[in-house]
């Protein structure tokens, strides 16, 4: 999943530094991460995995770093496959 993430980060964020530099934990707002671009990645990341990210979820915080979006990711699948 996080290698996913860091392809759709590639590919739509458009960060200062590479995506290979950064680890898990890596701050992506300070890597550069827009909020324009925060809603190409959430649209991608919906798009990849099936899922819709609930608006309660839509925060700074969700986007903080590639372990934050992974963890939500899996939540929100988890949570959509048992509903």
């Amino acid at each position: 999943m996080r290698a996913a993430i860091r392809t759709i980060l590639l590919e739509v964020a458009r960060l200062d530094v590479p995506v290979e530099s950064l680890d898990d934990q890596a701050d992506l707002y300070e890597a550069g991460l827009s909020s324009l671009a925060t809603v190409q990645v959430m649209l991608a990341i919906e798009n990849t995995f099936g899922i819709e990210i609930p608006d309660r979820m839509l925060t700074r915080q969700l986007f903080r770093s590639i372990s934050t979006l992974a963890a939500a990711t899996e939540q929100i699948k988890q949570e959509q496959e048992a509903a």
